[in-house]
């Protein structure tokens, strides 16, 4: 297969390594982007554990949350150019949706605002696409929280809950509510915790962290690929993660300091992140 310059910038964006490196890794892989990037991984290279997203649609996101927090729902409006992203027009419509998107459950809304999107795009002359939505109800005692980030290229719902109702007016949940939907923005964590990790995803990862200890002691091996382990876990699990306005104390022992000045058992029931035109 033909490594083309487009191919290397996009594993070079990929991965902040040079030129040469790049085109190395994608002759040896035969141009697999991703299997490019574990062979670079696999010789020491740090470079990201994934793929970031190549997508790059215009458009917008959007969060609904009910005044007592107990329902949300998020919506993502693609169109083609920036220019209607900021068009006037393209916005009110987008905030239409926005209020809209609390009467429709996951992924079913497309369908039922097909008429009121075509007639859209009629007027603006450009195709318009509600791209996902998602609806959220609290089950129990706890509350919803939404983060909308660079005017709608980011969208964050968290819900966290607790043992007593007193504690969801409790200013200190509301800024832990609103600090934890910063950090997802901010963090994009893949999974809430090491146990939602696929076994064959961290069993690839062993695999890679093995190759880049050839040559070690083997009676040190296990320890440092524990604690090389340990690391991605702190890089791709919310809860292991180091927060983003103090990294040296992870979300897990945050959400545990606050419990304890609420007097309250706090916990992370789920959480979701749109990146506009990524996953």
């Amino acid at each position: 297969m033909s490594i083309t310059t487009s191919m290397i910038k996009d594993l070079r964006d990929a991965t902040s390594l040079g030129i040469a490196d790049c085109k190395k890794a994608l002759e040896q892989t035969n141009g697999d982007f991703d299997g490019a990037i574990k062979l670079l991984r696999e010789k020491g290279a740090a470079v990201a554990a994934k793929r970031a997203s190549k997508e790059a649609n215009e458009g917008k996101i959007e969060a609904y949350i009910s005044e007592d927090n107990q329902q949300a729902s998020m919506i993502e409006v693609n169109c083609e150019t920036d220019f209607v992203t900021r068009n006037e027009d393209f916005q009110s419509f987008v905030e239409e949706l926005k209020q809209d998107s609390i009467n429709h459950v996951c992924d079913t809304m497309a369908m039922a605002v097909s008429e009121r999107m075509e007639e859209k795009m009629a007027q603006i002359g450009e195709k318009i696409s509600l791209r996902r939505n998602v609806k959220w109800v609290v089950d129990g005692t706890g509350a919803i929280g939404s983060y909308i980030h660079m005017g709608g290229t980011v969208g964050v719902l968290i819900e966290l809950s607790c043992d007593k109702n007193e504690t969801i007016s409790n200013q200190i949940f509301k800024d832990l509510l609103k600090d934890l939907t910063l950090h997802v923005a901010a963090a994009n964590p893949e999974f809430l915790s090491r146990d939602d990790v696929p076994s064959d995803q961290v069993e690839s990862e062993k695999d890679i962290f093995r190759k880049q200890l050839v040559g070690k002691p083997e009676n040190i091996i296990e320890n440092i690929l524990m604690g090389k382990i340990n690391k991605y876990y702190s890089q791709i699990c919310f809860l292991e993660q180091g927060f983003v306005k103090e990294e040296k104390q992870s979300i897990k022992n945050l959400i545990s300091e606050k419990s304890k000045q609420l007097d309250d058992n706090i916990n992370v029931v789920r959480y979701i992140r749109y990146q506009l035109g990524g996953i």
